[in-house]
């Protein structure tokens, strides 16, 4: 095996509001564990200039050091590569399939993944000169099979490796690739050997009930390459432009809540809420849209709704909700589940009744919040097997999806009559 690079200092270029081309912003440097930030004198003196994201990065000279708690600001771990992208990245460097995804430090992680990265920064060893690490030539099928290399910890083609390592950057543990369409740009979502249901169809369904139940939720569609599945999710961090491609910042819950991977079990969908009150350009509408999307994980039986799994646009001054993504319905095998965010206080069990306890905190009365579950269970209801055949899955498949993940009866336990009522017989 090769020896492990190690970088001491990297320099963030940014793509500003509007534009398709990025200028560098400031240097990160490792001092004494941390990844201290630096914003270049070049950038401050801009009348365009943004920060990277407030209040941990605010748009002043200085060493700008990560909160408590932290080795590095949030926004910046947001741009770095997941296990699946460290995973690629290990594969490169000669790695084993059970190599150690933290045998590399983050600086380093940074300046070896894909510059294609989700939100508006980008990693270069340079602050003069910007030289995006770019895919090879790669077809669908090619990708797939380098994906599925990877997992068994096989070496890769050096054009193969090129394509994959494009999209390393990108969150999440299971595989991918990122994905040219014409005039969109794609996240390509493929089966993993350690499967023991059918992950993409079933993502793909709760993805179209979601946005039948009225969400806000990423455009995804199902094909077919070498006889297996792949979810094609649209990007909504970028927007093509007669100039080229722009790109919009983009930050995780997790560190609008100010935690990083470590302290993730501490994140509260009251918590969140209470910063959107405070923070969000439309408060009223970003409450209710994370509200709906509280409902439908916990009727869709999506347990792995943590804090990655949620992120919003920052303009410089604003935030909003991103598009949801990521909700993929988890088979329970006994009765009850939790959530992987706090919902209520200390309870994070899957349960309406723990949902409408916490309703006030996104300004719903029960009224409200039991009108919003009820249209919810009739969307999944009415759309189910509409959805369920789009997807092409098998009776065997649909029926484990109904039984075992989507409107169980344990999460009607509790709830008021007028809910029960609605809990469907399958």
């Amino acid at each position: 095996m090769t020896s492990d690079p190690r970088a001491e200092e990297a320099y963030a270029w940014i793509w500003l509001p509007g534009t398709t081309e990025p200028v560098v912003a400031g240097r990160l440097a490792r001092e004494r564990g941390e990844i201290v930030f630096n914003y270049g004198r070049s950038y401050l003196d801009r009348a365009d200039a943004v920060s990277v994201f407030e209040p941990e990065l605010p748009l002043r000279a200085g060493p700008l050091r990560p909160a408590a708690g932290l080795t590095m600001a949030g926004c910046l771990r947001d741009a770095a590569p997941d296990a699946w992208g460290r995973r690629v990245i290990l594969n490169q460097l000669g790695g084993r399939r059970d190599d150690d995804v933290g045998r590399l430090d983050e600086l380093t992680y940074l300046l070896l993944s894909g510059s294609d990265r989700i939100g508006a920064l980008d990693f270069q060893t340079s602050p003069e000169r910007y030289v995006p690490r770019t895919a090879g030539t790669a077809t669908l099928d090619e990708l797939l099979e380098a994906a599925e290399r990877v997992e068994r910890g096989l070496p890769l083609t050096p054009d193969l490796d090129r394509a994959l390592l494009h999209g390393t950057s990108l969150g999440g543990a299971r595989p991918k690739a990122l994905v040219d369409d014409g005039p969109r740009k794609m996240i390509g979502k493929f089966s993993s050997s350690t499967d023991t249901f059918d992950v993409v169809r079933s993502e793909f369904v709760a993805m179209r009930l979601a946005r039948r139940a009225g969400l806000d939720v990423a455009q995804v569609r199902l094909v077919s390459t070498s006889g297996k599945d792949v979810l094609l999710v649209e990007r909504f961090d970028r927007t093509r432009s007669d100039a080229g491609w722009q790109r919009h910042a983009v930050v995780s819950a997790l560190t609008l809540l100010g935690l990083d991977e470590m302290m993730g079990r501490y994140a509260s969908y009251e918590d969140l809420a209470e910063i959107v009150r405070r923070r969000f350009a439309e408060p009223r509408k970003a409450l209710r849209e994370l509200f709906g999307r509280l409902v439908f994980n916990v009727l869709s039986g999506n347990t792995d709704d943590h804090a990655r799994n949620h992120a919003a646009f920052w303009t410089g001054t604003t935030l909003a909700f991103t598009p949801a993504y990521d909700i993929c319905p988890q088979p329970r095998t006994g009765g009850e589940a939790s959530q992987a965010m706090l919902i209520c206080g200390d309870d994070r069990l899957s349960r309406l009744a723990t949902c409408l306890r916490a309703a006030p905190a996104f300004q719903l009365d029960a009224s409200e919040a039991e009108e919003l579950m009820i249209r919810q269970i009739d969307a999944i209801v009415t759309g189910f097997d509409t959805v369920c055949r789009e997807a092409g899955l098998g009776p065997a498949q649909s029926e484990l999806l109904r039984r075992r993940a989507f409107l169980t009866p344990v999460i009607f336990e509790g709830a008021s009559q007028h809910l029960r009522d609605r809990a469907p017989v399958w």
